[in-house]
C-alpha cells in the first residue's frame, strides 16, 4: 500500500497538521514508520540501523568505511551547521547508506565550510532524515538490539509503506558479511601524508622513516596520516593481500585497518595472511577495530555480535597495566570475546561501559590492537600514543639486530 502525507497523523512518529507534509520515512521491520522531513539524494535504501552519540565529525562518520551496510542516527541534534568540506572526508566517497538527524540540517555556518550537508549527500547519493524523534529512536535500539530498516525519500510523499518493510525484513544483516571486500583499496599505493596542523594544513613526510605495510580493510584516510605523523613509511595493500605479497615489501612492521561486517566472514582470508606472516617474521603488528578482531581471530579467540555496538566519542577505555582511562572513539558492531583468548595473549584494554574488550597483545611478541579508534581524535589525545608504540617496537627490533 502507498501511504501518503494525509495518512501520517495515524502512523507512529507522525508529525503535527501544523508542520509541512512529510517527504521521508524510515520503516522498521516490525511496522513501526517514523514520518520526517527528507534532505539529500531522493530513492530508497535498506541498512541495518545504529546512532552515534559524537558531538562532532558527522562528515568523518558517513565516509568512515567502518559504516558500511549501516544507517547513522545521530543522537547529537546539531548536525550539518558546520557544512562540509573535502579535506575531512575519511574515504572518497560517504559509506554510510543513509543518516537520521532531529532536525533537517540549517544553512552552514563555518569558515572550512565548502558546502552544505543537504547538497554533498545529495551529490553523493545518500539519504537523510530530519524531524525524527531520534531519542526514541535510540532508546529503541539499546533495548531491542540494531534493526533492519528501510529509509526512503520521495519530495511528492508518496510511500509504499508495505514494499519499504518488505525490503527491510528481506536485508540479511551484518552477520556473516564481508564487507571488507566492498570498500578496500583495488590495487596497492603509498601514503605520506601527514596529519592537519594550523596554519600549514596537511603536509607530506619527509626524512627517513620505517617501512610498514597497511592492510586495507576500510581504512580511514586519518589512520595512515597518524601512521605517516608518528614517522612511517606507508604502503597500502588490498584487504585480499597474501603474506607473500605483503612480505615481499620487505615491511619493518604490518598495520591491520578498520574495517566493516562480519569479522568472521572477512577473516576467511585475513586471518590465513596474519597467521603465515606471524610464522614467517618477527615484525611487530598493529591493529585498529577490525584490524583489532582480525588478530584477535588469527591468535586464536573469537568474536561475537553485540546488541546495539558502541559508536560514539566518548567512550572511556581502561588500560589494564597502568590503570590509564583514556577517552576514546568507537564505532563497532561486533567484539572480541575475552573469554576466548589463548594462552600467551593478554587483554590489555576494557571498555567501562560494559567491560568489553578493547584491546589484545602477544605476551612475548611486539603484537598487540585495539578496538577503540586512537586517530579520531578523542580526549583528544589520549590514544595516539598508541602509534609511537608501534614505531617505538619496529626501532627497538632493528636495534637489537
Amino acid at each position: 500500500m502507498t501511504q501518503t502525507a494525509a495518512d501520517t497523523d495515524r502512523a507512529p512518529g507522525a508529525r503535527h497538521d501544523d508542520r509541512p507534509p512529510p517527504t521521508a520515512c524510515l520503516v522498521l521491520t516490525d511496522g513501526q514508520t517514523f514520518y520526517g522531513e527528507g534532505f539529500g539524494a531522493t530513492g530508497q535504501a535498506v541498512a541495518e540501523l545504529c546512532f552515534n552519540t559524537a558531538m562532532t565529525g558527522y562528515q568523518e562518520i558517513m565516509t568512515d568505511p567502518s559504516y558500511a551496510g549501516q544507517i547513522v542516527t545521530f543522537t547529537f541534534p546539531h548536525i550539518g551547521n558546520v557544512g562540509v568540506n573535502p579535506e575531512d572526508d575519511e574515504t572518497a566517497e560517504p559509506v554510510a547508506a543513509g543518516m537520521v538527524v532531529k532536525w533537517r540540517p540549517t544553512a552552514p555556518s563555518n569558515w572550512r565550510s565548502a558546502e552544505s550537508l543537504s547538497a554533498w549527500l545529495a551529490r553523493r547519493g545518500r539519504i537523510g532524515i530530519g524531524g525524527l524523534d531520534t531519542r526514541r529512536l535510540t532508546r529503541a535500539i539499546r533495548l531491542q538490539g540494531a534493526p533492519h530498516v528501510a529509509i526512503a525519500h520521495d519530495p511528492s510523499g508518496n510511500f509504499d509503506i508495505a514494499a519499504l518493510r518488505a525490503g527491510a525484513k528481506a536485508f540479511r544483516g551484518l552477520t556473516g558479511m564481508d564487507l571488507a571486500k566492498d570498500v578496500t583499496c583495488s590495487q596497492s599505493y603509498r601514503w605520506d601524508e601527514m596529519r592537519w596542523a594550523w596554519p600549514a594544513g596537511y603536509t607530506r613526510r619527509e626524512g627517513p622513516a620505517r617501512r610498514v605495510v597497511a592492510v586495507d580493510y576500510g581504512a580511514k584516510r586519518n589512520i595512515l596520516r597518524c601512521l605517516a605523523s608518528a614517522g612511517c613509511d606507508v604502503t597500502v595493500l588490498p584487504a585480499s593481500a597474501t603474506a607473500e605479497e605483503v612480505l615481499a615489501h620487505d615491511p619493518e612492521g604490518l598495520f591491520l585497518s578498520n574495517g566493516p561486517g562480519d569479522p568472521a566472514a572477512t577473516g576467511a582470508y585475513a586471518v590465513p595472511m596474519i597467521r603465515e606472516v606471524l610464522e614467517q617474521s618477527d615484525i611487530p603488528i598493529f591493529g585498529i577495530c577490525l584490524g583489532h578482531q582480525m588478530l584477535a581471530l588469527a591468535l586464536g579467540a573469537r568474536t561475537i555480535k553485540m546488541n546495539h555496538g558502541h559508536h560514539g566519542a566518548n567512550h572511556p577505555v581502561k588500560e589494564l597495566a597502568t590503570g590509564k582511562v583514556e577517552i576514546t572513539s568507537m564505532n563497532h558492531g561486533f567484539t572480541v570475546d575475552s573469554q576466548t583468548l589463548p594462552a600467551g595473549v593478554i587483554e590489555t584494554h576494557v571498555s567501562l561501559f560494559d567491560g568489553s574488550n578493547c584491546g589484545i597483545a602477544m605476551a612475548d611478541r611486539p603484537v598487540f590492537s585495539v578496538q577503540h579508534h586512537p586517530e579520531a581524535s578523542p580526549g583528544p589525545q589520549d590514544s595516539f600514543y598508541l602509534f609511537e608504540r608501534f614505531v617505538a617496537s619496529m626501532e627497538a627490533r632493528q636495534s637489537g639486530r
